[in-house]
């Protein structure tokens, strides 16, 4: 392939991935340029596979949605051939097919992830965690194991510790689009557990904010932090540095979203909990740099100070 538009090919995934994952890409700086352009393609293709779920969303026409995902699908399925597929289409193939062929990213892991984006256009309610968890781990765990193959691990025990941190992850991004989901017609948070502690979808719909609803979401942001503290044990197993320090801000800029929504009283509804750019930086280089967490608001995030995932 010409280099220059295998160059061109990982420049259209950084400027995806700078428009539209502002945590991670904030994150991937600490990555040399190799890293930082494989990652950019695994960013970029589960991108445009998420944007067509939110198109869906939005109001597109399913059956269009779903030809679109069959597209996505062959392109996956050429990843192992050596079939070349235009590049207008998807400009973003050329430096996907190079990082899969480099780091060795399996493509049923990108299969997986379709998967999971199909669910989006399947269900709209999760009657327990377990169904909940099956979800979380197609469209965010398997970021995490396309992750592990580019960082390099030390142990296969680092992909049970990414299936982790990708729940984690998931799981914070649903509390914190709990208002916005339920606009678009979609309840991620499980029947069960609803009817457990006594909130309604009546109630969700007209943002009542009462000790139930409360009650709830600390149960769900303390399941939250129990994932990242697994996924965090798991760090300290990806070969590169560089990785790792990558993952510990990513996963400490996401936790991070756990203490706004726990600082707002779990008000959701009113404003979308995110970590401001001072803050973000502030526990990014904590994150960094291993700095014991004693001003950290959630205690999980502790660690020593030196040496525990070098």
């Amino acid at each position: 392939m010409d280099p220059r538009t295998l160059t061109a090919s990982y420049a259209v995934c950084r400027r995806i991935t700078q428009r539209y994952a502002r945590t991670f890409y904030f994150a991937s700086q600490v990555l040399g340029p190799r890293l930082r352009s494989a990652a950019y393609a695994v960013y970029a293709f589960c991108r445009v596979a998420d944007d067509l779920v939110d198109r869906a969303k939005a109001g597109a026409e399913a059956h269009w949605v779903q030809r679109e995902l069959d597209e996505l699908q062959r392109v996956v399925a050429a990843l192992s051939t050596t079939e070349e597929l235009s590049l207008v289409r998807f400009p973003w193939y050329p430096a996907l097919r190079q990082t899969v062929r480099d780091f060795g990213v399996p493509p049923s892991l990108l299969a997986k992830l379709l998967e999971g984006v199909r669910m989006d256009l399947e269900k709209s309610r999760y009657a327990t965690f377990q169904e909940l968890a099956q979800y979380c781990y197609r469209v965010a765990s398997v970021v995490g194991l396309m992750m592990c193959h580019v960082f390099g691990y030390r142990d296969q025990a680092a992909l049970g510790y990414a299936v982790d941190m990708g729940i984690a992850m998931q799981l914070t991004n649903i509390l914190r689009d709990v208002a916005e989901d339920y606009r678009l017609g979609r309840v991620y948070l499980p029947q069960e557990e609803l009817r457990a502690f006594g909130y309604t979808e009546q109630e969700l719909a007209r943002g009542v904010i009462n000790d139930a609803f409360r009650a709830l979401m600390a149960f769900q942001v303390e399941r939250a932090r129990r994932y990242y503290q697994r996924a965090w044990e798991g760090v300290a197993l990806l070969e590169s540095r560089q990785g790792r320090v990558c993952t510990r801000i990513m996963g400490r800029l996401y936790a991070g979203i756990l203490d706004e929504i726990e600082r707002a009283s779990y008000d959701v509804f009113h404003r979308r909990a995110h970590v401001g750019p001072l803050r973000k930086v502030v526990l990014g280089a904590q994150a960094a740099l291993k700095l014991p967490a004693k001003a950290w608001e959630g205690s999980l995030w502790e660690t020593p100070a030196t040496g525990a995932w070098d």
